[in-house]
């Protein structure tokens, strides 16, 4: 119970200003003499004084000393309350932080240790997937099922497709350990936002029509305004959220937009499909590590759920912020802006 040390104290004053001259005025009645009222005095005031010591420290420190063996054995699932306002209530306080602490460290190590056992088993279901393909279809060559020129032709191409599945995912969980260990390598630059994207919007157009996917690109920034950012790590940021965007596509027709906005000291990036969409209760977790809003493992997906991880790490590493809106059946929209490079009066005069 709370305040137990401080009532305790209270107890003591309480006995020795009250009980203890009641005691010696019945000793005086009975007719015990000075001394021997002196030797009970000094008796009942040290069992008084013990009480205090225990209840103000022994019970305190004993109280630690338990708390000490339980963190010990790996027990945080308690609360160690301080009973007083004293210095030893403040040490008992602060341990008790340090357990709170410990047992917050605890879990998210638990949570990591399961967030790494799923990405194996996810990397392991995806690595296989592809490679059973292959097997299957280079058998199928080396077996003479695929007779023809073009069912070989067919054959090979898949066999390539598959191939491309592994290296891309091979690269992403590469990547992954850099993002893990801070490590990217950044080549901050300022460039103009209309060339770059662009250049992007072209690339990918060529990509899009090869899969069947009606792309378009919308730009309304001006065509002077430049940005600061990484034009490799950038372009892996686009890449990443197109490829999700396709891979969870459930129509006939497929069609994916790029828009840029002007957003006053940054540009804004839009990239919306016309996919399945995110469910509500998802959307506030698809930038988090290992985090897929399809749980089936439905092979035709795959992926291991550190793609948007990624792209939320370059973004924000780049003074920039991102965040998704999404109708289930309709599609999703990624946004995330950049820092506009503003020019100094001394750069615009050099130039001038």
């Amino acid at each position: 119970m709370k305040h137990v040390g401080l009532m305790g104290r209270v107890a003591v004053s309480f006995c020795i200003s009250t009980i203890l001259p009641l005691i010696l005025m019945y000793l005086m009645f009975m007719g015990y003499t000075t001394m021997s009222m002196n030797v009970v005095t000094l008796i009942v005031a040290g069992l008084f004084f013990i009480g205090w010591i225990y209840m103000g420290i022994v019970k305190p420190v004993d109280e630690l000393k338990a708390a000490a063996r339980r963190i010990e054995s790996g027990d945080l699932d308690f609360t160690l309350e301080a009973e007083t306002n004293d210095e030893f209530g403040e040490l008992m306080q602060a341990f008790d932080e340090m357990r709170m602490r410990l047992k917050e460290t605890q879990d998210e190590k638990i949570r990591n240790d399961n967030a790494n056992r799923e990405l194996i088993t996810n990397i392991a279901h995806d690595l296989k997937t592809p490679l059973t393909a292959i097997k299957g279809y280079s058998e199928g060559i080396l077996d003479g099922i695929a007779q023809s020129p073009e069912m070989q032709k067919k054959y090979i191409q898949t066999i390539n497709i598959k191939a491309n599945d592994m290296d891309r995912l091979i690269d992403e969980l590469r990547y992954y350990v850099k993002v893990e260990s801070n490590k990217i390598p950044y080549d901050f630059q300022h460039m103009r936002v209309q060339d770059y994207f662009q250049d992007c919007a072209d690339e990918i157009g060529l990509d899009m029509e090869s899969q069947g996917i009606d792309f378009t690109f919308e730009n309304s920034i001006d065509k002077d305004v430049e940005m600061i950012a990484d034009p490799e790590q950038l372009r892996k940021v686009i890449n990443n959220i197109i490829s999700n965007s396709v891979k969870y596509m459930d129509k006939d027709y497929r069609k994916i937009a790029l828009t840029l906005e002007d957003a006053g000291d940054f540009i804004q990036v839009n990239i919306t499909d016309n996919g399945k969409g995110i469910a509500k209760t998802d959307l506030p977790y698809i930038f988090q590590r290992f985090f897929r809003a399809d749980s089936s493992r439905n092979s035709m997906k795959g992926g291991s759920g550190i793609g948007l991880s990624i792209v939320k790490k370059i973004v924000e590493d780049s003074g920039g912020r991102i965040w998704a809106s999404s109708v289930e059946g309709d599609g999703t929209t990624i946004h995330f802006v950049l820092r506009k490079y503003i020019r100094s009066v001394q750069e615009v005069l050099i130039d001038g």
